[in-house]
């Protein structure tokens, strides 16, 4: 049995070596069009975990926003309190042992039926969501 053997002349070196140098060349210019954005600081990304403070504030801000006069605001127990004509509105803000955070609206003697979805939605728009 024979072996052949073949060799390459030195163009065709040069050909598998231009090759190669285009195929490094598109994975590099493919990999670098591949960019990562870090939002701007402050800047409230969807989907994070939300904060103590800032899910109290929201609360706080959504109750306001739809005409609740607040009465308590006790960042320490968590419990924000407003009122609108006869009824009252109650926040429960509650951090939860795995870092989540709960937030609760509660209403008693409230006339507006809509009144404790305006709410809601006046928070997941504070919230960012």
């Amino acid at each position: 049995m024979r072996q052949i053997t073949r060799r390459l002349a030195p163009h065709g070196v040069a050909v598998v070596r231009s090759r190669l140098v285009l195929v490094a060349v598109t994975i590099v210019l493919a990999l670098s069009g591949c960019t990562y954005y870090v939002p701007a600081p402050g800047t409230v990304v969807p989907g994070a975990p939300a904060s103590f403070d800032r899910s109290f504030s929201a609360a706080a801000g959504a109750m306001r926003d739809q005409g609740l006069a607040i009465s308590v605001e006790d960042r320490s127990s968590g419990t924000i309190v407003g009122k609108v004509e006869s009824g009252t509105v109650t926040a429960s803000v509650r951090q939860q042992a795995d870092g989540s955070v709960r937030v609760q609206f509660d209403a008693s003697g409230v006339r507006d039926p809509g009144l404790m979805d305006r709410v809601s939605r006046s928070y997941e728009q504070r919230m960012g969501r």
